[in-house]
């Protein structure tokens, strides 16, 4: 009998914790919402950094372990105009603008890096982020030249998380 009795509290639980977990996504923050408003719905941001054309970015970054980075761009009187989760592979050719951006840009769009590291092959810094591409762990890596310049970028797989195993 009380294991009857339990169940639908423990579905009640998992429900409410569901949409506590929704409700502090910064992906449902609606446009047109204040900068209190936000702050108040999903907490303070990881960073937050002047845009260009003015107002400011809210950045929630889940790195470096993470996989997603959720910028909410505020115009300059401080209400939602964009929500965007950055970390997908679909948008990389169409944000990361080669040899136009600079650190600040790299910064600003994705957060800090998972990792940098060197390779021989570039004389620069190779920046890179975790993301999930339909639930495949994957890396984007981008290319930055001793002056700060971003040169190029690409994807690759996680193999960290790759299940198969050689086998005899």
């Amino acid at each position: 009998m009380t294991r009857l009795r339990t169940a639908p509290c423990m579905v009640a639980a998992a429900t409410l914790a569901v949409l506590a977990g929704c409700a502090s996504d910064p992906y449902y923050i609606p446009l047109g919402a204040t900068r209190t408003e936000v702050l108040q719905r999903v907490g303070a941001p990881t960073s937050v950094y002047p845009l260009p054309q003015g107002g400011e970015r809210l950045q929630y970054s889940r790195a470096p372990m993470g996989f997603e980075v959720n910028n909410v761009d505020l115009d300059t009187s401080g209400h939602v105009v964009s929500v965007i989760q950055e970390m997908d592979e679909r948008y990389f050719a169409q944000t990361i603008l080669v040899d136009r951006w600079h650190v600040e840009d790299v910064v600003r769009t994705y957060g800090r890096p998972y990792e940098i590291t060197q390779v021989s092959s570039f004389n620069g810094n190779v920046w890179s982020w975790r993301y999930l591409q339909i639930n495949n762990p994957r890396f984007l890596y981008i290319y930055i030249d001793p002056q700060g310049v971003v040169r190029r970028y690409n994807v690759g797989d996680d193999l960290r998380y790759d299940d198969r195993r050689f086998r005899w």
